[in-house]
């Protein structure tokens, strides 16, 4: 039965020339380079209309749901009459979701700014052990209330250098709470942090002749921490693609987020001059691990999209 071809067809005739019409079609079908170039400008500019509404729609958001919450509370403290049991209840409730409304908006105002290269670092010698304790305390009531083990323990190998603590505790919190959301109730969660050496090829000077293997890679120059978890794992298809924008496991759909957390950790990650990546094996947990510097590049700032 015959079918009808769209593709062209090459003529056998003159040595497997291509006939006349067929070239015409081809070359008609190769866009210009100056019609590829606008068709780049405007897809870009109109993303960059469509974070700029996210992240305004995000921040217009805040005032309304902070008066809630507000009147959530008061209604709670029982200043204005006492309240019963049921009512209680739905006091609660309406918090609990006024927090995880908070929290999604919290997520588009970093994803915009993120995006729109108006978040900068600002890097400080401090302490990493203090900072990651902190997140841990802040995150250990949640997790106990779960039924979830969190460990941490200090690192004295780690020097003192210079790095943005907002925004690692911002990285930090979001593994945290990947694992929260994931891991069920008995199981556990590791955080860990260690000197490491970080060997980037990229750094290599076109004119130097040493080889890799033969480097002095005694002396640590960044900073490894890690989330390790007893969860279900995560598929090797998707290991690559749950660092994506708005990325939810198939399994997951139903799962409460927009599929911005581990997204805002890349991004802040490649901010500060790091790398962040996962291992994992399907029913046997998850260990994401990234990677900071001792010394910040002069470009770690802007969008993070490294």
């Amino acid at each position: 039965m015959a079918t009808s071809q769209k593709n062209l067809y090459v003529s056998e005739s003159g040595g497997g020339k291509p006939s006349d019409a067929a070239s015409e079609a081809l070359a008609e079908a190769i866009p210009a380079p100056a019609d590829l170039l606008q068709a780049y400008s405007e897809l870009q500019e109109r993303l960059q209309r469509t974070t700029n509404a996210l992240g305004t729609a995000a921040h217009d958001l805040k005032t309304p749901l902070a008066i809630l919450n507000g009147y959530v509370e008061l209604l709670q403290s029982g200043k204005l009459g006492p309240l019963n049991t049921r009512q209680h209840e739905v006091l609660n409730d309406m918090q609990l979701s006024g927090k995880r409304l908070q929290q999604l908006i919290h997520d588009f105002l970093t994803y915009s700014a993120l995006e729109t290269g108006v978040l900068s670092m600002r890097f400080e010698v401090g302490n990493v052990n203090e900072c990651l304790s902190e997140v841990c305390r802040l995150w250990s009531t949640r997790f106990q209330e779960k039924g979830l083990a969190l460990y941490f323990l200090p690192n004295d190998k780690l020097p003192l250098f210079p790095f943005d603590s907002p925004k690692l505790e911002r990285v930090i919190s979001n593994l945290l709470e990947n694992s929260f959301k994931f891991v069920p109730a008995g199981g556990t969660v590791w955080l860990h942090a260690e000197p490491y050496m970080w060997e980037r090829r990229g750094l290599t000077q076109p004119g130097a002749q040493i080889e890799r293997r033969r480097q002095d890679t005694a002396q640590p120059n960044s900073a490894k921490v890690s989330v390790s978890d007893t969860g279900p794992g995560i598929p090797a298809e998707f290991q690559q693609e749950v660092f994506d924008d708005f990325f939810r496991l198939p399994t997951n759909e139903n799962q409460e987020g927009m599929g911005l957390g581990l997204a805002i950790v890349r991004r802040l990650v490649h901010a500060m001059g790091g790398k962040v990546w996962v291992e994992s094996e399907l029913g046997a947990g998850c260990k994401f691990s990234f990677i900071v510097p001792f010394k910040p590049a002069l470009s770690a700032t802007g969008k993070g999209k490294n």
